[in-house]
């Protein structure tokens, strides 16, 4: 693997997170299809992908990117990783998680860290609908831990599943919301705190009756929010019933497909101690980066000549070509 050199210019971690989301690049997915296609993942919820094809479908796999809280298919890292593996080819979709992206509407529920079962429901739907038999899932930060949770559950029972990658995920729930809520990463936290209380109005209004607001104002912290909100609509006892029943590393130990975990040891939100636990690092199937230096979900590089400085979406492609390099193109032909 290609080693992680940092910019010499983002030594700082919070410069190395912010950096990616700031900097433009307008030409990412220029002249690459776009489809709109909605997936049905339960009774009532429905959630938007935007699809980017191939001509014949069953003649490329697939990667479907999981984008992290708050995101959405426009985050900068979902616009990079697909325009790179549609010019490698690959057929990319690009799902937002219940109610991101301005889709509130599809679904009366909230979105939360558990909802693995979405990721699957887009996956089976490609493998039985559209007949593509090799399909990658990429996740970033919470879709890394959905991602992860996805692949232990399924253990090999999920066709057509090539391999899964992540990026800075929070396979520890718990242990994130704490360190997002130290007063070193208040600029996070309240960057998150405050969009999804502006989702929540936002689903009220869509949902008249559903949500008490009552409490909304007087919220401080994320874990309060998720006490309140989250949990509850989720089925969850309480925040931390749910921090714990949501978090990756209690299936982590059984996932058999070719997995990538690349996180940092900087990272100001997701504890690098969370990996530091056996169903990870014995894992065979699990390829774990962990380098000194990245921030969260940054991984910009020192300029050079192969690659472009968006380190950890090229590893992400990379990966994949090699697991579709090794299976072969497959056909339903």
């Amino acid at each position: 693997m290609h080693p992680f050199i940092p910019h010499p210019l983002l030594t700082n971690p919070h410069l190395m997170t912010l950096f990616p989301r700031y900097w433009p690049r307008p030409s990412l997915l220029r002249r690459v299809p776009l489809e709109e296609r909605l997936f049905q993942v339960d009774v009532h919820s429905r959630i938007l992908a935007r699809c980017h094809w191939h001509p014949r479908r069953n003649r490329h796999p697939a990667l479907v990117l999981v984008h992290g809280l708050e995101g959405c298919t426009e985050s900068h890292y979902m616009r990079g990783i697909a325009h790179k593996a549609w010019h490698a080819g690959f057929h990319v979709v690009r799902m937002n998680q219940r109610n991101c992206g301005g889709t509130e509407q599809l679904t009366p529920t909230l979105y939360n860290g558990g909802l693995s079962d979405d990721v699957r429901a887009v996956v089976v739907e490609l493998y039985q609908r559209d007949g593509i038999e090799a399909i990658g899932v990429a996740g970033y930060s919470m879709g890394g831990n959905l991602v992860l949770k996805m692949a232990g559950e399924a253990e090999d029972r999920l066709p057509g599943l090539l391999g899964v990658a992540t990026v800075c995920p929070n396979i520890d729930p718990a242990a994130c919301v704490a360190a997002l809520q130290e007063p070193r990463n208040w600029i996070y936290h309240r960057h998150f705190l405050l969009k999804l209380k502006a989702r929540l109005r936002r689903k009220a209004r869509l949902f008249p009756g559903k949500f008490d607001l009552t409490r909304l104002a007087t919220i401080k912290t994320l874990e309060e929010f998720d006490e309140t909100y989250t949990a509850p609509d989720g089925g969850y006892r309480n925040a931390q019933d749910y921090y714990d029943r949501s978090g990756a590393r209690h299936v982590i130990g059984r996932i058999t497909v070719p997995t990538l975990i690349i996180t940092s040891q900087d990272d100001q939100f997701v504890p690098f101690r969370t990996f530091e636990i056996a169903s990870v690092q014995t894992n065979p199937a699990i390829q774990f980066v962990g380098t000194e230096a990245g921030g969260h979900c940054g991984f910009i590089q020192r300029p050079c000549q192969v690659e472009d400085l968006y380190w950890a979406e090229n590893r992400i492609v990379e990966f994949f070509q090699r697991l579709w390099e090794k299976q072969g193109i497959p056909s339903r032909s």
